[in-house]
């Protein structure tokens, strides 16, 4: 992974998507369906459905709620507001200082979402 500034968080999902692109199901950023560029066009999904994101400078990845609870807890994440007011409970976001725990944790995330 990349360093660990703030303004490095593109560059550090960038590395990211090239790690996780060839991984079976997984769309990375830009490629949708028909070439339209729709929500989520982003972000990296499985079999269609988004697992790992940037929003405002962060990772923000879906996991299992007891999951993100217990990584909020823990200090080694935050909870993720899509702008409703309240955190979504399955979705967490992890600060670029801590770009180490992008690619275990985007991992997981595919996991996660790609046997639903």
């Amino acid at each position: 992974m990349a360093g660990g500034a703030a303004g490095d968080a593109e560059a550090c999902f960038g590395d990211l998507v090239e790690a996780l692109g060839d991984e079976p199901g997984v769309s990375t950023p830009g490629e949708s369906p028909g070439g339209r560029r729709a929500f989520g066009a982003g972000a990296l999904k499985v079999h269609g459905r988004i697992f790992a994101m940037l929003s405002g400078g962060r990772l923000v990845v879906k996991l299992p709620a007891a999951r993100v609870a217990a990584l909020v807890a823990a200090g080694e994440g935050g909870p993720f507001d899509a702008g409703k007011g309240r955190p979504m409970k399955e979705w967490v976001t992890v600060d670029v200082a801590r770009t180490g725990a992008w690619e275990p944790l985007a991992r997981e995330a595919l996991a996660f979402v790609g046997r639903r």
